[in-house]
This record gives structure tokens, C-alpha cells and sequence, in this order.
């Protein structure tokens, strides 16, 4: 019982970390929305919000996931800052190729976490989260593709 326990804090440790990368990229992605500049502008400038929406709209999600499971969530900005693994980007002067690039590295890296919570929730048999982890992880996958095929 003590190694389901274990597992299990470890799952809503890391469902914590997914939402505070959740709320990173969102902002991230609202930033680079918001300040893009160049003949891309119109393009880029859709994609982003498009892509911070849905970002935005799986927080709540994982969240709740979090409360399902017992756990308590993210709290405040700090707890988010604390425990998210995509670093915050505060400057509004990139390149749209380095905004395009930034979110295609923290989407790339948010479906490796994705993947490694699926497995700590195979080994609780949590089959709820791992059915919400592969849609976001097909959804993150999208991303990266999109955006990877921007930049090509």
C-alpha cells in the first residue's frame, strides 16, 4: 500500500508541475502574442492566441484532476513559478523566429512530461488521467508540429 501512496503523490506532484507549465506557456504564449512584429505578424499573431487558448483551457482540468486524486493544487504565482520546468520568458523583443522556436522547445518539452506522468499514472491505475494525458499529449504534439513546420 505504501508504494500506491508513494505513486500516487508523486502523480499529483507532477499533475502540479503540469499545471504550473500549463500556466507558464500560457503566458508565454499570450507575451509573444501580443509583441510580435514582422511580415508574419497576422499569421504568428492568430497562432499564438490560438495556441495560448488551448493551453488555457486545459488548466483547469489538470486542476481538478489534482482534487480528484485528493491532492491540493498550485496556490499562488509562486507555487507556479516554483514548480513549473518551462522557464517564464519576460522579454518582448524576440525575433518572431525565436518566439516560434521558444514555444516549439517548451511544447517538445511538455510532451516528455506528459509522457512521464502517463507512466506514474499507469502505476496507480489511475486510467482517468492517463485518457486526459494522451488528449493533451496528442494536443501538445499538434503544437510542435505547427510550429515546427512554421519555421521550416
Amino acid at each position: 500500500m505504501t508504494t500506491v501512496t508513494n505513486s500516487k503523490t508523486a502523480l499529483i506532484a507532477e499533475l502540479n508541475g503540469l499545471l504550473a507549465d500549463h500556466f507558464t506557456l500560457f503566458v508565454k504564449a499570450k507575451n509573444f502574442h501580443w509583441h510580435v512584429k514582422g511580415p508574419r505578424f497576422r499569421d504568428l499573431h492568430l497562432l499564438f492566441d490560438e495556441q495560448a487558448l488551448e493551453v488555457r483551457d486545459q488548466i483547469d482540468l489538470i486542476a481538478e484532476r489534482v482534487r480528484k486524486l485528493a491532492g491540493e493544487t498550485l496556490t499562488s504565482v509562486a507555487a507556479i513559478a516554483q514548480h513549473a520546468a518551462i522557464k517564464d520568458q519576460p522579454r518582448a523583443d524576440l525575433s518572431a523566429d525565436e518566439m516560434v522556436a521558444e514555444l516549439r522547445d517548451d511544447n517538445a518539452a511538455l510532451v516528455a512530461r506528459l509522457k512521464a506522468i502517463k507512466a506514474l499514472a499507469s502505476d496507480v491505475g489511475d486510467n482517468a488521467t492517463e485518457g486526459l494525458i494522451d488528449g493533451w499529449t496528442d494536443m501538445a504534439e499538434q503544437r510542435v508540429w505547427f510550429l515546427t513546420a512554421t519555421l521550416a
